[in-house]
Order: C-alpha cells, then sequence, then structure tokens
C-alpha cells in the first residue's frame, strides 16, 4: 500500500496516509515540484506539493533526474548521497523524479490552506492561552 507523508511547515507536523492502488492512479505522471489538490489525501481543499518520494526498495527519487526509472548515476553530493570525503564521487541507484507504480512513499507539503480553516485555528490557540490555568484550592 502506497504511503503519503504530508507535513505542514506552518505547524511543523506531519501526518501519514495510506492509499489503496487505485486511489494513487491520479498521482501518476506527477512530479516533484508539483502542486496538487488535497482531495487524493483526503485533505480537501487544501493543496499539496510533491517533495520527494521513494520505491518499493528504498530508492530515493531525486528532481533532476527525469521520468520514473531507476538510474545508476556518479555523485558527489545532494539527494541521495553524502560525501564522506571532499571530491568523493560515487555511483548510485537513483529514481527519477516522476510518481510511478513502484512509487511507495510519497512526501508532500501543505502550500495552500481553505481559507476558513486557518482563522478557526487560531480562534482556538488563541482560546486556549487566554483561558487560565485550573488550580486547586485546599
Amino acid at each position: 500500500m502506497p504511503l503519503l507523508i504530508v507535513s505542514d511547515p506552518s505547524t511543523g507536523k506531519s501526518q501519514k496516509v495510506e492509499l489503496e492502488d487505485a486511489r494513487m492512479t491520479p498521482l501518476f505522471g506527477k512530479k516533484i515540484g508539483e502542486v496538487v489538490d488535497g482531495a487524493v489525501a483526503n485533505m480537501a481543499g487544501y493543496k499539496l506539493k510533491i517533495t520527494g518520494g521513494t520505491d518499493k526498495d528504498g530508492v530515493p527519487m531525486r528532481p533532476d533526474i527525469h521520468g520514473s526509472a531507476k538510474s545508476h548515476i556518479i555523485f558527489s553530493g545532494g539527494v541521495g548521497f553524502h560525501p564522506k570525503a571532499e571530491g568523493e564521487r560515487r555511483r548510485k541507484v537513483i529514481r527519477g523524479n516522476t510518481i510511478g507504480p513502484e512509487s511507495k512513499f510519497i512526501n508532500m507539503a501543505v502550500v495552500g490552506q481553505p481559507k476558513g480553516k486557518k482563522k478557526a485555528e487560531n480562534k482556538t490557540e488563541e482560546a486556549a492561552a487566554e483561558k487560565p490555568a485550573d488550580e486547586k484550592k485546599d
């Protein structure tokens, strides 16, 4: 089952959403950096930006490689490889920037919220801040 990890930068929290394979098909062909409707992740009204992902084997997706196929490329740094010495290069397996049927984890970030949602969250936060703490009286 594919898994979406949706992060909200404004709150710093993330949530996991499991999808059936049939619900994953609208995401096929989308690339890293594209904005999609939140209805895919059961978040109607939200706009979500695709930020990355991995396939069934744990191979990361890289935004500068086109397509959804695996590639064996020499890297000197960036997504999928962090050199231990200066100038070190290594051949690594990487997947392209397009979501395909073998993508199992897809990372997304919230870039747009419903208009009423933001105000409602702020009101509940203000109410919680104004409410005094309950004190025990002996």
